[in-house]
């Protein structure tokens, strides 16, 4: 497949030189590098779920500003 990306300058004489050195071509460094980067990847690990926790039910009405000012002793 072909496509098209944009790369630096300054990479891209770097990827010429390096092909140039391994008797390569770039398009064959720049596959086998990103094979082996994606090889390399870690996995996304399964998130457990969240606990949750029985409380008992609510004890103050949140609504009522007095009842949490009583429950804060205030």
């Amino acid at each position: 497949m072909k496509t098209t990306l944009s790369i630096s300058d300054a990479t891209m004489r770097a990827v010429k030189r390096e092909a140039a050195r391994r008797g390569q071509t770039m398009s064959e460094l720049v596959e086998s590098a990103l094979r082996q980067a994606l090889s390399r990847a870690k996995p996304v690990a399964k998130v457990p779920p969240l606990p949750s926790f029985s409380s008992g039910g609510s004890r103050i009405d949140i609504s009522d500003r007095n009842a949490l000012y009583d429950a804060m002793g205030r």
